[in-house]
This record gives C-alpha cells, structure tokens and sequence, in this order.
C-alpha cells in the first residue's frame, strides 16, 4: 500500500500594534499545482523534521517571514481527505504560527473575508479560526505572543472579536481576564482612541 505524504501547512497570524484585527498570511504558489494561486504557506514534511521546524521553514521560505520574526508555533487539526492534494493522498498537518513586526512580501487577509485558496486551504483556514478562538485566553503562549506582555482592554476586544467573528460582550470578556491565571489588570489605563475613556491595561505576570 502507497505511503501518504505529509505536509505541514501553517495559519501564520499577524496583529501588530496598528492592526484592527488578527490576520493570516498566504502567498502565491511558484510551482505546481496551482501554479500563481494563494495559498497557506505550507511544506512537506521532511524525514525526521519536527513539526515546530517544518512550520517555520514554511513561514519563512513561503511568506518571507524573518526567522527573528517568527514566534512561537503550535499544532492545530490534521486534515487527511485523500484527494485534498491532485498529485496524491497527502495529509495536512496545520500548524499556527505568530509572525512579529517586520518587511516582508506577504499578503495579510482576513479571516472574514479571505481570496479563493489553493488546495483545501479556505477550508483550513476557517477551521483554524474556530479552534484559535478557543484557544485564545486558555493558551497563554499564543495569547501573549499576540498582545505582548502588557496590553489594553480595546485589544483584547479586536484581537477576540477578529478570531470570534463577532464582538466580544465586554462584561464576559472582562470576568474572562479577571479569571485567567498569570495575568492581572493594572492600574494604569491607556487611550487608544482619539474619543472615549482611556482603557483599562492587562499585564501578564513572570516570564512566560
């Protein structure tokens, strides 16, 4: 029986300090299949290849992702319909990744409204967004990778509105912060709008 390959596909997201809401990166193809269509940043897996290593080889060979950019990676679903891929039976490992700040040739879309796809990759796509959403808030590695270790109330709202799909109620997303091990609400509070009250700042306590 023929093996099936594995490739690592990646949801590399993005929410730097002047973005409204978390976005993904996809690039377009330079070989076949779907030679010049967007796509995830995605390759197989080599032999022996930790996934964490695959993941960032994608982001970085396929996005133009600054290895220094790239943070912190984590494993999401695996998708094995056999005929996802034309050349033959191949899995799709996905992967999330956290890309920093940097100049890169990437294209950023929204989960709301991203292109047509290459592959199976609108449906990764929206698949990823339903489980980051659950993650966030609960996996305090990916949620401090995207806020940083101080943040102010208003990004938390973006941040969790862009993963949801729908805007948060302040009133559950406050008491879901106040009940989150190793962060705390400070006192400072910071504008992040030209009009309204300045918003109550969150700090994640410790290293990590």
């Amino acid at each position: 029986m023929d093996q099936s390959a594995v490739s690592v596909d990646v949801v590399a997201l993005r929410f730097w300090a002047d973005d409204a809401a978390a976005t993904f990166g996809i690039a377009a193809r330079g070989h076949e299949p779907f030679t010049g269509q967007v796509a995830l940043p995605g390759v197989l897996l080599g032999r022996g290849e930790r996934l964490a290593d695959a993941a960032v080889r994608a982001v970085h060979t396929k996005l133009g992702v600054p290895a220094a950019a790239i943070g912190p990676v984590g494993q999401l679903v695996t998708f094995d319909e056999p005929n996802r891929d034309p050349r033959g039976p191949t899995l799709s490992i996905v992967m999330w990744a956290v890309a920093g700040p940097h100049h890169g040739p990437a294209q950023w879309v929204s989960f709301d409204d991203p292109p047509p796809l290459a592959f199976d990759h609108n449906s990764i796509a929206a698949a990823a967004r339903g489980l980051l959403s659950g993650l966030l808030w609960k996996d305090r590695t990916l949620t401090r990778a995207l806020l940083g270790a101080q943040f102010p109330a208003t990004r938390a709202v973006d941040l969790t509105a862009s993963l949801l799909g729908a805007r948060p109620d302040a009133a559950n997303l406050n008491r879901t912060l106040a009940g989150i091990p190793g962060l705390e609400k400070t006192d400072e509070r910071r504008r992040t709008k030209a009009t309204g009250r300045p918003a109550a700042v969150w700090a994640f306590t410790g290293d990590r």
